[in-house]
């Protein structure tokens, strides 16, 4: 059974409702280099990330290390904004976190999160897949039942364990968690 390394990316320069698609802070960026030194010794093995700025800067430093490049995969990305509007895409999100999916009517939340769930249930060998606080937490929150959108709060570069049993996630460990606030 494939393990399934869900890696939430580091610390960004700008929140969600002040920039669409920010890189790391220098923050972020080290919280990417410790990561990198942990998660190292494991591989190489198979690599995903985000197509998102701040996830390729993230997971740059353990291409480094390992000697090779992660594969861009669209489909653990980075949740769709119903709006361009920084302000109104910073209010959405407070308010989706506060629902669980079932509530949510939405066709494109629908095919987001069940095309995040195809690439994770897809995988079949042990995989690195650098990607966002709420795909985290759909994927956890499918391996546990809980529909909850936000059902804990996983920590920039920590590390959520899943195992891909035939199409069904399992949950090995939460990351570390931390006080993050969406916006």
């Amino acid at each position: 059974m494939p393990r399934l390394l869900l890696i939430r990316h580091g610390r960004a320069a700008a929140s969600w409702d002040a920039d669409t698609d920010p890189g790391l802070d220098e923050t972020g960026r080290e919280q990417a280099r410790r990561m990198a030194h942990r998660v190292a010794p494991l591989g190489p093995m198979d690599f995903l990330v985000s197509p998102m700025r701040r996830t390729r800067e993230t997971a740059a430093a353990l291409a480094e290390l390992w000697g090779v490049a992660p594969r861009i995969e669209p489909r653990v990305s980075e949740i769709p904004s119903p709006t361009s509007d920084l302000k109104a895409r910073g209010r959405w999100l407070r308010e989706i976190a506060a629902r669980r999916w079932s509530e949510l009517d939405d066709e494109a939340l629908v095919r987001w999160r069940e095309a995040l769930f195809e690439a994770l249930c897809g995988i079949e060998r042990d995989t690195v897949i650098v990607t966002h606080y709420i795909a985290i937490n759909a994927a956890a929150g499918r391996a546990v039942g809980d529909e909850r959108v936000v059902h804990f709060h996983p920590d920039y570069c920590s590390i959520t364990e899943l195992r891909n049993d035939g199409g069904r996630l399992e949950l090995i460990e939460y990351g570390a968690q931390a006080d993050t606030r969406l916006l």
